[in-house]
């Protein structure tokens, strides 16, 4: 690109007659000089109150150093953006409304608002941190957001909620407290990477939103990590799920996405849970210390699992179905820390194949109380004759190709802090008013 073009950019950008305008501080500052603005100017927010709600009604960036507080005295939405190419930085953005309905936020990018940056503010005490609400391509990034505590966790908004909005990208945010980290309906080809998610109800909500990326976030201590539904084509690759309550990744009535190199681990139920999902590649992911390590039902198909490590889960297969599964690919199938494995020709291929379930798990399942007999010798002379003749099983998973050594995903010193934090949580039987495998309650 030359310099004569580069210039010619910069002029398209910045218009020539922008200008620097410092607000003072107090009730109705910021509204009569964003009144009095000319598009493109710069409004620097000295530190004290402004006292909204405002609405951003043209091009302009508002800028502060963190001390500015926008207050939204608890009335709707505290900032309104209604205009294309704004930009939010360094703001305190707090005490918007209480109303769900009007999804009443901290900050609101509303359809036809484009190309909106919110950048490094920090968002308190709002029903919902940052709506994108129509807007395309907006710019979510290293924000702080707090949402509130109130007791009934479904009464409280989420984090970030995207809403038909294509193109968004949601990058190095932290989240928490709230409903949802982020909650994404209806949209299409965004990316949402690199952020940090605490003590909610899901990490990341997806729900009919397809060709997008969800890449590299952590979630802690939350009810569920990663809730992929009725969503195509997601790539959804390492993240971490730590100590997360229920399933560290759902996949419902979501198809064709890549789910690759996440950890997730601690918690009490699930690693991973396949509901009605087709056509997924599920590679070199780490399932950890769980009840659960996958729990696969509802007529999911043509799924392909590789170089996975399953360790330490007290039940590492759960597979709802009789149809007989096969859980390799190309001669390379995944790690199963029960698996009393031999490697003679040292190919890093166990030469035993892997069968996680047989029929007296599937008796168990659906007859819980025949748990009683687990250890009678009738029992343990059925498990005996299908461990020696396969042939009489009655379906399921096998892997033919079990590796000898499992993937290691390393986490880093401050996350380890934080997982410590929350090691234990869900044992004291503080729930809240959710039930993450109600689907309807999502």
């Amino acid at each position: 690109m030359t310099m004569l073009r580069v210039l010619a950019l910069l002029l398209l950008a910045t218009p020539l007659w922008a200008a620097e305008v410092h607000v003072a501080p107090g009730a109705g500052t910021l509204a009569a000089a964003i009144a009095g603005a000319t598009p493109g100017d710069v409004l620097i927010l000295s530190g004290g109150a402004y006292l909204g709600p405002v609405t951003i009604d043209r091009t302009l960036t508002l800028q502060g150093d963190g001390t500015a507080t926008l207050d939204g005295q608890g009335q709707g939405t505290v900032i309104t953006i209604i205009a294309d190419d704004v930009l939010l930085k360094g703001l305190h953005v707090t005490h918007s409304g209480k109303l769900n309905q009007n999804i009443d936020a901290g900050i609101k990018i509303t359809k036809g608002a484009d190309r909106a940056q919110i950048i490094g503010n920090r968002l308190t005490d709002n029903m919902h941190g940052i709506d994108v609400h129509g807007g395309l391509d907006t710019l979510v990034r290293n924000n702080v957001i707090e949402g509130r505590q109130n007791p009934r966790m479904n009464e409280r908004g989420n984090g970030i909620y995207v809403w038909n909005s294509p193109g968004t990208v949601v990058e190095g945010n932290s989240v928490r407290w709230g409903r949802d980290g982020i909650f994404s309906n209806a949209s299409r080809e965004g990316i949402y990477r690199n952020n940090l998610f605490r003590d909610l109800r899901f990490a990341v909500h997806y729900m009919y939103t397809h060709d997008s990326e969800v890449s590299g976030n952590i979630s802690i201590g939350n009810h569920l990590g990663f809730a992929i539904m009725f969503s195509d084509r997601v790539v959804l690759t390492n993240n971490m799920s730590l100590g997360d309550r229920e399933h560290g990744v759902m996949l419902n009535f979501a198809n064709s996405a890549d789910v690759a190199g996440n950890l997730v681990r601690g918690g009490t139920t699930k690693c991973l849970f396949i509901y009605n999902a087709h056509k997924n590649l599920i590679a070199n992911n780490r399932f950890e210390g769980r009840g659960i390590g996958i729990h696969f039902t509802a007529g999911s198909e043509r799924n392909m699992l590789t170089g996975n490590a399953f360790i330490g889960n007290e039940e590492q297969v759960k597979y709802v179905g009789t149809r007989f599964m096969e859980w390799s690919f190309e001669g390379r199938g995944n790690y199963w820390s029960d698996h009393p494995a031999f490697d003679l020709n040292g190919d890093g291929i166990a030469d035993g194949v892997y069968r996680p379930n047989d029929l007296m798990d599937h008796i168990l399942w659906s007859q819980p109380a025949a748990a009683l007999l687990t250890g009678s010798p009738a029992v343990q002379l059925v498990r005996w004759s299908q461990s020696s003749f396969p042939a009489i099983l009655p379906g399921g998973v096998t892997d033919s190709h079990p590796l000898m050594q499992p993937i290691t995903i390393p986490v880093p010193d401050d996350i380890s802090a934080y997982e410590a934090e929350v090691a234990g949580r869900w044992t004291e039987g503080t729930y809240d008013d959710i039930d993450a495998d109600d689907l309807g309650s999502h």
